[in-house]
């Protein structure tokens, strides 16, 4: 294993040319394959510096992050909308990320919830951690961001969820339908296309992306039905803006591909 020995301590001490060269060695840890370095010490280091950093730098760090969504390496893509999120939580945001966060979304292949070499690689989870601090941010279009996450759960793949994925995914989709300025429609509307690709069905193995879009939504139901807990937090659960027609269109959705309902 190897760990960088330039940024230790705290970004507020350094200056000048010493933050460009410890931001430099962030960005590179934070593409590590060796878990430790990758994990432990670059996302917990940019978690604990990136609300110290001026514009400036935290622009310069998403776009480092927004390049590595075309990085040949899984854990270099799965970890920049991770970082990108803290980034957000810290105020800023940029069109430029969005449009290759979008473009990387739901073309990724890879998967895998956790590698025995890698560790965490999660890339469906931490972009729907993205997605969810997008859905916190004033200003933001809640349909495209509810579009994002339907996109990656309709994209082809073999990989079924296993490392609760889906309650990542379900949890950012109940972020984003409690945007106060949405209409009942729009609240609901981001389900036609599932609706359209599970009448597609076929007897036979249910196939993977139709699993992950079932188990995702069963937990969007739940949060919509119990209410939503802010993470970190003990404010009382919040109610999605239109919960009994979310609540109507999701159960409407998954009778589809439900064969015990009447």
């Amino acid at each position: 294993m190897t760990t960088s020995q330039t940024y230790d301590g705290d970004i507020r001490e350094l200056s000048g040319p010493g933050r460009a060269v410890a931001l430099a060695a962030l960005v590179a840890d934070l593409r590590s394959p060796d878990p430790e370095v990758r994990d432990e010490r670059g996302y917990v280091t940019a978690v604990r510096w990136i609300p110290s950093l001026d514009a400036t730098e935290r622009h310069l760090l998403g776009d480092r992050m927004a390049a590595h969504f075309d990085h040949p390496a899984v854990q270099a893509r799965a970890f920049a909308p991770l970082v990108l999120a803290r980034i957000v939580e810290a105020g800023d945001w940029r069109r430029e990320w969005w449009r290759a966060f979008a473009d990387w979304y739901p073309a990724e292949t890879d998967l895998r919830g956790h590698d025995p070499v890698l560790g965490w690689v999660h890339a469906a989870a931490h972009g729907a951690d993205l997605l969810a601090a997008l859905a916190r941010r004033p200003g933001q279009d809640p349909l495209s961001l509810a579009g994002s996450a339907v996109a990656r759960l309709l994209a082809p793949t073999d990989h079924v969820f296993d490392a609760q994925e889906d309650d990542r995914l379900a949890y950012a989709l109940a972020q984003i339908l409690s945007h106060p300025g949405l209409t009942e429609a729009r609240s609901t509307q981001w389900l036609e296309p599932v609706a359209r690709a599970f009448r597609t069905g076929e007897p036979g193995p249910v196939p993977a992306w139709a699993s992950n879009t079932m188990r995702t939504l069963r937990m969007l139901y739940l949060l919509a039905d119990r209410g939503l807990n802010t993470r970190n937090t003990d404010e009382p659960p919040h109610a999605l803006t239109h919960r009994e027609a979310v609540l109507k269109a999701l159960a409407e959705t998954l009778a589809i591909v439900a064969p015990y309902t009447g």
